[in-house]
């Protein structure tokens, strides 16, 4: 329980410092150039979800971020005791979405910042989701054998 904790608040601090840094020497719509014609960082005002879909929604964000974080704390204290790997994937999860709902509660919209041009600018609660979420399906799909089922083969 103290990993998830600890991994969950690190992603979120992580997370905050960025965007605070991005609002602070970045103004909306400016693009600072790291990579020519492959990364900027973009500061993106994002009112919607992921990809700007349901952009002026952000009650209904607020409200399913409110309810992913239960399920997730729920999960950890339940589930993630005995798995490194799915304790990870609910940190990452957890550390992201409190960093999106810290945005849409404070300021009504996501600060999006990562831009590769070929895909929407993002930033790194977007990141640790997507990689939490992927971890998560990973172990979902590909559960390792364990306890009863070994002894019989």
């Amino acid at each position: 329980m103290g990993l998830y904790f600890l991994v969950s608040l690190a992603v979120f601090a992580l997370d905050r410092l960025s965007k605070w840094l991005v609002v602070r020497y970045l103004t909306p719509g400016e693009s600072v150039t790291v990579m020519p014609h492959i990364f900027l960082l973009t500061y993106v005002e994002n009112p919607g979800g992921a990809f700007g879909i349901l952009a002026h929604h952000g009650d209904q964000f607020v409200l399913l971020g409110l309810v992913l974080l239960v399920v997730m704390v729920a999960a950890s204290f339940y589930l993630g005791r005995s798995n490194l790997f799915l304790n990870l994937a609910l940190a990452f999860l957890t550390g992201g979405v409190m960093g999106n709902l810290a945005d849409r509660l404070h300021t009504g919209y996501v600060i999006d910042f990562l831009d590769f041009r070929a895909w929407p600018v993002f930033n790194l609660a977007d990141t640790f989701i997507c990689i939490g979420t992927a971890l998560l399906a990973y172990l979902l799909l590909f559960p390792r054998r364990g306890g009863k089922d070994d002894e019989a083969s």
